[in-house]
């Protein structure tokens, strides 16, 4: 095997020879999952799920913005390009790594319940959870928090070159002039169309011709939207989260049956937390923090998968056995522990330590594990379905990623009347009653009950893997509970099989969160893996791909070679690009 850090003649040549390396011994095969193509830059990169915000990130970088900046004009872009998942109109993570300062932030702008908000919210008249309320209807939106987060983001974090003028004026110009319908939008639209029709403000906008929904090579012309956007520009978050904006908002929400207040809107606050950390094979993993439990599970199973020589037991059955019985464990913890933690004390560093994953590890048999027979572990208290990601880095190594959502695809549907904002339905994260599951079939207990300004548990798991203190690997995924997942198969492929990134990215990927049985796979998986799973115990369900893992890696400078940003967009979904210069 060759040591992907040994020096090489070129960039390409490591590429080639890292592929050629470990392709023997892999049991699994690509199957209908595209190959992503791995894009080489020296200067900067952008990996995201729509061509042009991902160009519109490398024209921020290109005009001396850093990868804060270029974030932050790919945030507001999205909300134009990528109605889907892209937002204004929900919230997310970022998680950002300063080069010059070796020093690593969390921004939390997860959306928030209003004031209002209830344990008992979510339940019909007989006390069952009722996913109407929670999914379907103005109940279900929660407190947007993209344009805080990404406002603070820039202030804090940015160049100083550029204005947050600057960097929302691309995605104004394409909500003006409008945008060609395609990729993932033209196929996602048709899906959604039932949803959107329900309200007259969405129809307007997404359908066409008596309720059809805009077909590929359409003009999306988004004015309202637009006129939002130039609201930020001109005041910052105040021309969001207060005036006629804000108006607008809670409005919509109120006649969707919400409970949502302007001043709900206006006391709004993004949040800078510490990240999560934890170590795998000699590289360090900074993740999200809670409300996000895609952080402290990703830890969690890579502690677990450590105490075993994954290489040696190879890219297969063996491994992805060990993989999945981790899966199990990580989330019968999230389960029980995860919450908000302003709300609820979460033992972070407990469902961290290398300990608790030790005594984890010690359950682990040849046999499948059956979810009744886990219990949701004890760790020491040691403190004293549609998202997209995108990921960035800059010329002096700075590092962003962001994953950002509405829940579901096009959240609630309903676009609010005169704003151009698609609203999430983000609160059905919560735990409606104890026990209950969420849309992603998520368990959950009275950690995660909803309740005034909480911010509901979420899996998505932006991170960035660093080596010697310098990023590595800036990854992430959407895809709901299937997010935690991905970003760990992703990391595992790169480091334990050596293989290149846009190879990590494009193999087919397996999924097992405690409940139900199930072992959700994508295709790809060879018929001879399926099988010894299953005569292991476990209960093989095929399944569609969900996810979309958009990475950047980092090949560090060799002898005869300077440093690289190798970009992977991943294939699963049509119009992801890797943007470099």
């Amino acid at each position: 095997m060759i040591n992907r850090f040994t020096p090489l003649l070129s960039t390409a040549v490591a590429l080639l020879f890292s592929a050629f390396a470990h392709a023997q011994q892999l049991e699994s095969t690509r199957g209908d999952i595209p190959p992503a193509r791995g894009v080489v830059a020296h200067n900067g990169m952008v990996v995201a799920q729509e061509s042009r915000a991902a160009r519109i990130g490398i024209e921020i970088l290109d005009r001396g913005g850093n990868a804060v900046d270029a974030a932050v004009a790919v945030g507001f872009a999205l909300a134009v390009t990528y109605p889907r998942a892209g937002n204004i109109g929900g919230g997310g993570f970022m998680v950002i790594h300063l080069a010059k300062e070796d020093r690593d932030i969390a921004i939390d702008y997860r959306e928030t319940a209003p004031a209002a908000a209830t344990p008992t919210m979510f339940l019909d008249a007989k006390g069952e959870p009722d996913a109407t309320k929670s999914r379907d209807s103005g109940l279900a939106v929660g407190v947007p928090g993209t344009v805080a987060g990404l406002a603070l983001a820039h202030r804090k974090y940015g160049s100083g070159k550029l204005s947050l003028a600057d960097l929302i004026a691309p995605a104004i110009d394409l909500a003006t002039k409008g945008i060609t319908v395609e990729d993932d939008t033209a196929d996602s639209l048709p899906r959604a169309q039932e949803r959107l029709a329900r309200w007259r403000s969405t129809s307007g906008i997404l359908l066409k011709n008596g309720g059809q929904p805009l077909q590929e090579g359409d003009r999306l012309i988004q004015f309202d939207l637009a006129d939002t956007l130039r609201a930020v520009a001109q005041n910052g978050p105040r021309g969001f989260y207060e005036g006629a904006t804000a108006a607008r908002i809670a409005d919509a929400v109120v006649k969707a049956g919400g409970i949502m207040t302007k001043d709900d809107l206006k006391n709004y606050q993004a949040l800078e937390r510490p990240v999560v950390r934890g170590t795998y094979r000699g590289y360090d993993i900074v993740s999200m923090p809670p409300p996000s439990s895609g952080g402290v599970h990703l830890i969690e199973m890579l502690n677990i998968l450590e105490q075993d020589d994954l290489y040696t037991l190879g890219h297969g059955e063996k491994t992805f056995h060990l993989m999945i019985e981790a899966m199990k464990r990580a989330y019968a913890d999230r389960a029980v522990f995860m919450g908000d933690p302003d709300a609820v004390k979460i033992p972070v560093l407990g469902l961290t330590s290398k300990a608790h994953a030790a005594s984890l590890r010690a359950t682990i048999g040849d046999k499948a594990t059956l979810a009744a027979d886990i219990r949701p572990g004890k760790p020491a208290d040691n403190e004293g379905k549609n998202t997209t990601h995108f990921s960035v880095i800059d010329r002096d190594g700075n590092a962003v990623s962001n994953t950002y959502t509405l829940n579901f695809s096009y959240g609630l549907g309903l676009i609010a009347d005169g704003t151009g904002v698609l609203l999430n339905n983000e609160l059905d994260d919560f735990t409606a009653k104890p026990g209950a599951s969420n849309a992603f079939g998520l368990v959950g207990y009275t950690a995660n009950l909803p309740g005034p300004n909480k911010r509901p548990l979420s899996s998505m798991t932006p991170t960035i893997v660093l080596k010697d203190g310098k990023p590595f690997l800036i990854t992430g995924s959407p895809g709901g509970s299937r997010i935690i997942t991905a970003v760990l198969q992703v990391i595992v492929n790169v480091i334990d099989f050596h293989m290149p990134v846009a190879e990590a990215v494009s193999w087919p990927r397996l999924h097992q969160q405690w409940q139900p049985e199930g072992v959700f796979v994508e295709p790809g998986f060879a018929p001879a893996v399926l099988d010894a799973l299953a005569a292991r115990g476990h209960a093989i369900v095929p399944t569609r791909p969900a996810t979309a893992a958009n990475s950047i890696e980092v090949l560090p400078k060799g002898d005869f070679s300077p440093q690289a940003y190798v970009g992977a967009a991943d294939t699963r979904t049509r119009g992801a690009l890797a943007a470099g210069f």
